[in-house]
């Protein structure tokens, strides 16, 4: 299987986050109404006013548990709060970014974000495929985009974060983490050496080895990056896997924490 690109962010320390994949409505909430929360919708297809559009490139949108709804129009992304109640859906205001792209259509961008916003959606799942539909039949059409896998995925760093505040890395920077499963190791560079490690995945925490370095003398920067990222290594970290996003949270207070979103070729 070809190896998968995705960009991490490596972070300070948090409260452990012990959570793996993409939370699902358990069996009660499913009984009540199709699941729609917790999982990242790409969107196909937008009916309104008697026009069906293909929806632009990159339009998305996730609800998670607690209501808070990202996504993007297209070129623009936008927020906002949903309320389900069975097979109802309701969002909020969606606060949107005002950019235009050539590539995004601002008329179909538009009128995605009216039919969101046209008050109850009732919702049906078939399968991955979603179905938002107004009171007055115009819909939104959506299919569920999967995780990208713990293993086999490259995770590029790209940021540190400590105390709160976050510092984006120099693009040059090529730090990089893979794991395999049938190894049980993890591997990559941590912009200026390379390293290997056993990485054990169990009950939603990481437990990181002791690592194997080469011994390489970079420039200061990818040297801090190096010991940030080596703080999470010899003992265990929380994981959470949410769409292209990967957290790596440190349970003992003394090290990095890491969130990673994907880029895919």
């Amino acid at each position: 299987m070809d190896k998968q690109r995705l960009t991490l962010t490596v972070l300070s320390v948090l409260p452990l986050l012990v959570s793996c994949g993409s939370e699902r409505a358990n069996s009660s909430a499913a009984a009540a109404g199709p699941a729609v929360k917790g999982v990242h919708w790409s969107v196909d297809s937008v009916t309104a006013d008697g026009r069906t559009s293909e929806a632009p490139g990159g339009a998305w949108l996730r609800i998670d548990d607690n209501g808070e709804t990202s996504g993007a129009l297209g070129c623009n992304d936008f927020g906002a709060t949903a309320s389900v109640t069975g097979d109802q859906v309701s969002f909020g205001r969606l606060e949107s970014t005002a950019l235009a792209c050539d590539n995004a259509p601002q008329d179909v961008e538009k009128r995605l974000a009216g039919t969101l916003g046209a008050g109850p959606l009732t919702a049906r799942v078939d399968g991955d495929r979603l179905t938002l539909t107004t009171e007055n039949g115009d819909h939104v059409r959506l299919t569920e985009e999967p995780d990208a896998p713990l293993y086999g995925t490259e995770w590029t760093i790209t940021a540190l974060r400590h105390e709160g505040v976050t510092t984006d890395l120099p693009k040059k920077t090529a730090a990089h983490l893979t794991f395999d499963k049938k190894s049980g190791n993890v591997t990559g560079s941590l912009g200026c050496n390379h390293l290997r490690a056993k990485a054990t995945v169990r009950d939603g925490h990481i437990t990181l080895g002791s690592p194997l370095v080469t011994k390489m003398m970079c420039d200061t920067s990818l040297m801090n990056t190096e010991k940030a990222v080596l703080s999470l290594f010899d003992g265990p970290v929380g994981y959470k896997l949410d769409h292209r996003n990967l957290a790596l949270t440190s349970k003992n207070g003394e090290s990095a924490d890491a969130v990673a979103k994907s880029v895919i070729d």
